[in-house]
C-alpha cells in the first residue's frame, strides 16, 4: 500500500484499507510512504522518515501482487509528492513488472464537493500505463447507500472538514476495509492462479 498524508486522514484510511487486505488469510499489508516534494532544489528527505511508514522504493512495488493507492486531494488531483514518485516508475513501465496486478485508490478532500473522484481518476491514471487493473467498489457495498460523507464507487473516500480535523465516520472506515478486502481478494486468486 502506498500513501501521502499530510494531516493524518489518508493515513488513517490507509490503515483501514490495511485491515481489510488482512481479512484475506495469508496475506498482510504492506504500508509505504513518499517523501514531501520541497520548493528547494537542492533538499533532499533523510533515508527514513522520523515516524509512520518507510519510503517506498521501486522494489516494494515490484513485489506486490497489488496496490492500494492514497493521496488527499490537491485541486481535483493527487497531491505532488505521489505523483512525483509515480513519475519515477518508468523502469517498471518497461519491465511490465506491474501488468495484470490488481490496485485501488482511496483519497480525502476538505469539503463534499473538493474533487474526491477526480483525485480518484487522477491516480488511476499512471496505473492504467502500467497495465494494473482497477478495482473500485460495488454499490453491493451498502455503505455506499448509507454514506452522508465519503466514499464512491471509484474507491474509498473522507470528507475531513476545512481544518482536516473531521474523523473517519464509521461507513468510511466501512468503505475503506471493504476496498481492501476486495483488493486482497483479487490480488490472491489472480496471484494463486498465475504461480500454481
Amino acid at each position: 500500500m502506498l500513501y501521502y498524508s499530510r494531516h493524518g486522514a489518508i493515513k488513517e484510511m490507509a490503515q483501514q484499507v490495511a485491515r481489510g487486505i488482512e481479512k484475506v488469510p495469508g496475506l498482510q499489508a504492506r504500508l509505504r510512504t513518499v517523501p514531501e516534494v520541497s520548493p528547494d532544489h537542492e533538499a533532499t528527505a533523510k533515508g527514513i522518515p522520523d515516524r509512520g511508514a518507510p519510503y517506498v522504493t521501486l522494489e516494494d512495488l515490484k513485489q506486490c501482487i497489488g496496490l492500494a493507492l492514497g493521496s488527499p486531494t490537491r485541486f481535483g488531483n493527487m497531491a505532488a509528492p505521489l505523483k512525483y514518485f509515480l513519475d519515477s516508475t518508468t523502469p517498471l513501465w518497461l519491465g511490465g513488472d506491474l501488468i495484470g496486478k490488481p490496485a485501488a485508490v482511496f483519497t480525502s478532500t476538505s469539503s463534499m464537493h473538493g474533487g474526491q473522484e477526480t483525485t480518484l481518476v487522477s491516480m488511476m491514471l499512471p496505473l492504467l500505463h502500467h497495465g494494473m487493473l482497477i478495482l473500485g467498489l460495488p454499490y453491493s457495498e451498502s455503505a455506499l447507500l448509507r454514506t452522508a460523507s465519503g466514499g464512491t464507487p471509484y474507491g474509498a473516500s473522507h470528507t475531513a472538514g476545512a481544518k482536516s480535523d473531521q474523523p473517519l465516520t464509521e461507513e468510511e472506515k466501512e468503505l475503506c476495509q471493504a476496498l481492501g478486502l476486495r483488493l486482497a481478494t483479487v490480488a490472491k486468486g489472480l496471484h494463486s492462479s498465475t504461480h500454481t
